[in-house]
């Protein structure tokens, strides 16, 4: 009870303790089940933190009441998801800031960034998607140290943690994993060479492995963030809700028929996994491409309109 209480009344700490937790567990589960955490985390929770996504890029900031950003901003998103390239994504970020109250100077800043991040990406080609599809990772992690104010400086052992672990995956924390034969048995499609030629193409070893291992551990994290640290950081009061307290709030922020969607989507991701998991893994992760860009635009909104009270 002294500890659980203290957690309880004090969001600082326990924000802290599940982020420190949650990087644990992430190095854990990705040196001891890599592949397969690859191959289900996508299936398990990604639907769910595509749908934490929405609620508080979007719904809680209540940017979804605003029309200037649905034409400037949801267009893009959407050609995103169905396969438009990447720039279309940042046009959208640059279009979103232009039209948001604040000040001129950090709309200007933002336009400048988007419109040039657009013109690196469309030099790069089809680059620019593996490069995207690792640093969105780390971008959700900066956009959560900086959802709100902070009142000490806890959350920096969260930072911490998880900078010294993805430091130490690139340098070979990780090696004994493959050559201790800890990534076998997954499916065919599955296995590390797929893994490596996807996310890490011309890479010699063992780079090409570390790197599969950091966006791993990279991308387990970037589920906790979704799932756990935003909504602990975002919720109006303090001290925690109980199961249905949440539930409530869920149903008051988003209406029935986006949540029964989401429910549709996660269900029938579930079973295209049984019978296929490879293509359901590919296909999940082809529409969610937008959620990048969802991510990006709200850290445009948060630099031209300031944080979250």
């Amino acid at each position: 009870m002294p500890v659980s209480s203290r957690l309880a009344g004090a969001r600082e700490l326990r924000v802290a303790v599940i982020g420190v937790s949650v990087v644990i567990v992430a190095l854990l589960a990705s040196l001891i089940a890599p592949l397969w955490m690859l191959a289900l985390g996508p299936i398990v929770l990604g639907v769910p933190h595509l749908l934490a996504d929405l609620r508080y890029c979007v719904v809680r900031p209540g940017w979804h009441r605003d029309r200037r950003l649905w034409l400037t901003a949801a267009a893009p998103l959407v050609g995103v998801g169905l396969g438009a390239p990447l720039e279309y994504g940042l046009l959208g970020v640059a279009a979103s800031a232009l039209v948001i109250d604040g000040a001129w100077a950090r709309r200007i800043a933002v336009v400048v960034a988007a419109l040039g991040l657009g013109v690196g990406v469309r030099a790069l080609g089809s680059t620019a998607d593996l490069i995207f599809a690792h640093a969105h990772n780390f971008v959700a992690v900066g956009l959560w140290a900086a959802w709100r104010p902070r009142e000490g400086k806890l959350h920096l052992a969260v930072l911490g943690a998880f900078v010294l672990v993805s430091a130490a995956l690139s340098l070979g924390l990780g090696d004994f994993v493959w050559s201790a034969g800890l990534a076998a048995g997954v499916p065919a499609g599955l296995d590390a060479r797929t893994h490596v030629a996807t996310l890490a193409p011309g890479l010699g070893q063992p780079w090409g492995l570390r790197l599969v291992l950091l966006y791993c551990f990279a991308q387990s994290v970037h589920y906790g963030v979704w799932l756990r640290l935003v909504p602990e950081d975002d919720r109006d009061r303090p001290t925690p809700r109980s199961f249905r307290a949440s539930y409530r709030a869920l149903c008051g922020e988003l209406s029935p028929w986006l949540l029964g969607l989401f429910t549709l989507a996660a269900i029938g991701l579930a079973v295209w996994a049984c019978v296929d998991l490879t293509q359901a893994r590919t296909g999940y992760l082809r529409f969610a491409r937008f959620h990048g860009m969802l991510e990006l635009t709200a850290v445009g909104l948060l630099i031209v309109g300031g944080r979250r009270g």
